[in-house]
């Protein structure tokens, strides 16, 4: 039974609202499947694991996969797809809200380090990928399907058009890297855009650290809301005295004249780490 058939025996209906586009070709699932190195001793995570045609994929190399969907409609085509593996676990629900080594617990009876690999709905891309960074679970790999654009902006470099707050945010936690591009039409439905996998490794020690992980957020969100402004405007939101802000950026040798995007992670950190001394 194809996709198209299993999908109309349930009467299932695709919800814009969850931004549902599945895959269909194989070769690609199997391509999806090696970006993320999965292997006989890798527990994954999968978020909106869809018709469960990447679930399969996933299942037939890892130790354990555990499937994250909020849509009640999918869960029986889910189950019919994945009957006969052991290996397989299904949580309803949204990931958002979920501890993913409290879930491992749960459902493996121990912890266990995690690969999250996922088509992920294009409509919770960043803060998805931001939680489960910024909670600091035991993931050792995050591969991704998204949005081409979202993933050039992803790995994008100082000083480029797609260089923005969450570049900085995410190069802070991981390296990132795309993998490859997917055309439009492997989705059903067919989306608007072209797709892409992106890559992220969690820094098992980061190399820069922030003193106060919120004032760098804070700063790099500051730095980017008005892209045209130079630093000595934009970082006004921050609502700091002006001598404070001068003397910091003098300290990191940083010109007020420039924008947020010709900066790197690391001139963000000593920023923000510079400004976190004068207001304490």
């Amino acid at each position: 039974m194809n996709l198209k058939e299993t999908l109309n025996k349930h009467n299932f209906k695709f919800k814009n609202k969850f931004g549902q586009n599945f895959i269909t070709d194989g070769n690609l699932l199997q391509k999806i499947v090696d970006a993320g190195e999965v292997g006989p001793d890798d527990v994954v995570i999968e978020v909106g694991p869809g018709a469960a045609t990447l679930t399969k994929a996933l299942a037939q190399h890892a130790k354990a996969v555990i499937a994250i969907e909020i849509d009640t409609d999918l869960i029986p085509i889910i189950e019919e797809t994945m009957e006969g593996f052991d290996n397989f676990y299904l949580v309803q629900g949204d990931a958002l809200d979920m501890n993913l080594d409290e879930l491992i617990v749960e459902k493996l009876g121990a912890p266990h380090r995690c690969k999250v690999v996922a088509n992920l709905p294009y409509y919770i891309t960043t803060p998805l990928v931001m939680h489960f960074l910024e909670q600091g679970f035991s993931i050792d790999r995050i591969v991704i399907m998204v949005q081409k654009e979202v993933a050039e902006r992803f790995a994008a470099q100082p000083g480029k058009k797609d260089y923005g707050a969450i570049t900085v945010s995410l190069n802070y936690y991981g390296a990132v890297r795309n993998a490859f591009i997917v055309p439009r039409h492997m989705f059903v439905p067919q989306p608007d855009v072209d797709s892409a996998v992106v890559d992220i490794k969690p820094w098992v020690e980061k190399p820069i650290v922030a003193q106060d992980e919120d004032l760098f957020h804070k700063v790099v969100k500051a730095a980017f809301g008005q892209r045209r402004k130079t630093l000595n405007n934009a970082l006004k939101v921050l609502g700091y005295d002006n001598a404070i802000i001068q003397e910091a950026m003098a300290q990191c040798g940083i010109e007020g004249t420039r924008r947020g995007e010709t900066l790197s992670v690391a001139e963000f950190v000593a920023l923000s780490d510079a400004i976190g001394q004068r207001i304490e």
